[in-house]
């Protein structure tokens, strides 16, 4: 690694570009869509997980922050659209969820070269408790102090987090293969 020289130049040009790489499969995640009452299902949980997982958890977020930012400033690239209004959404937190989460499941990953399925799985599922978690709260503050139509207990867990959670396990089983078979190619770079 020359310092100031081609090789730490060319590793940031390929760290941009797989950070917009991720965050345009993050895009494409969100039209790809199962009607489900409330809370939509979409693959962007699983191509935010992937970028954590084979980004690393700093590059994962940046990826996933990227995507929220092209949102908050008009680009209807989330499920319902874009804008700064969005903020004020009941699943805007799913969005805090889904970069938290793409930290989290990185670092988690990273801690070991040739992570097991056990470690991916276990990092996924971290990040889809924090994702859930993320979006189940701002759902409820939203509804109830912003919308002030509260939603009770049951209806918040039944449909955000019931009705979709099933989708989502699946797709961190397919992160985790996805993972196993990916890294070696980027890191053979």
């Amino acid at each position: 690694m020359k310092k100031g020289g081609l090789y730490l130049k060319n590793s940031n040009i390929h760290q941009m570009t797989l950070c917009t790489l991720f965050a345009a499969l993050i895009v494409v995640g969100t039209f790809i869509r199962i009607p489900v009452p409330m809370v939509p299902f979409t693959l962007q949980f699983l191509f935010t997980m992937l970028a954590g997982l084979l980004l690393g958890g700093r590059l994962g977020a940046v990826s996933v922050g990227v995507y929220i930012i092209m949102g908050l400033v008009g680009l209807p690239v989330f499920t319902e659209g874009g804008g700064i209004g969005y903020l004020l959404r009941p699943t805007f937190g799913y969005l805090i969820g889904f970069a938290i989460a793409a930290y989290v499941t990185g670092k988690m990953a990273e801690k070991e070269e040739n992570s097991s399925y056990r470690r991916l799985l276990g990092a996924n599922f971290t990040g889809l408790a924090i994702v859930y978690g993320c979006g189940m709260v701002y759902f409820y503050l939203i509804s109830r102090f912003y919308l002030e139509n509260p939603i009770g207990l049951w209806p918040l867990f039944l449909y955000c987090f019931l009705l979709a959670v099933p989708g989502d396990i699946l797709l961190c089983v397919l992160a985790a293969f996805l993972t196993k078979r990916l890294r070696p190619v980027l890191k053979g770079r």
